[in-house]
């Protein structure tokens, strides 16, 4: 099990993307990491920069990621690209990762500061853990994730379905396991069972 203080000096980017009912735990995750001393950089997507829904504002999303971690909120291509260059992170988190994230990361495409910060990561042989947030995991986007599961250095915080009998293809990551698979990520390892 963590213990407080696992995460000191490690630096770890998060990236947020537009699964906005999850976006609650995302920000939990963070402050947990933070307390046990992590140096946490916030990464938002396009989508999240610049959406309100009933889950909250844009804007107060910003000013919460800034006032938990004490930095600016990387929320562009160009503030994304000096990550690899820079060695920036330890480790890169992508919580919540939709689908349409995944399909990009999976495809090498990098049109938003999210995927991005995934590709300049990945330049230096770094970790990222993607915590899936997906209505259509288990539908078309299943190839997508099949194929990040055999990607090097690219490793899932634990996932099941949510709600089987409305949303049959749907699934998403455990909260309960975020630190945990973060922890293993850091030292190259898949936290098992990868389906919980």
């Amino acid at each position: 099990m963590l213990g407080l203080g696992n995460f000191g000096n490690k630096k770890i980017g998060f990236a947020i993307t537009g699964s906005f009912c999850t976006i609650s735990i995302a920000l939990d995750c963070i402050r947990e990491l933070v307390s046990q001393g992590a140096d946490v950089t916030p990464i938002i997507s396009y989508f999240v920069d610049a959406t309100d829904t009933k889950y909250g504002k844009a804007e107060s999303l910003k000013e919460k990621l800034k006032q938990i971690t004490g930095k600016k909120v990387i929320s562009t291509i160009p503030g994304a690209e000096p990550i690899g260059p820079g060695h920036l992170f330890d480790l890169l988190i992508i919580l919540p990762a939709t689908g349409t994230t995944l399909a990009k990361i999976a495809t090498g495409i990098a049109d938003t500061p999210v995927t991005m910060a995934a590709k300049s990561h990945l330049r230096n042989g770094n970790p990222i853990l993607l915590g899936v947030s997906s209505n259509d995991a288990l539908g078309t986007g299943a190839k997508n994730i099949g194929q990040l599961l055999a990607a090097k250095n690219i490793f899932f915080v634990p996932l099941g379905q949510d709600n089987y009998a409305e949303k049959p293809t749907s699934m998403v990551f455990r909260k309960e396991y975020v630190l945990p698979a973060a922890m293993e990520a850091l030292e190259r390892r898949q936290l098992q069972p990868l389906l919980a």
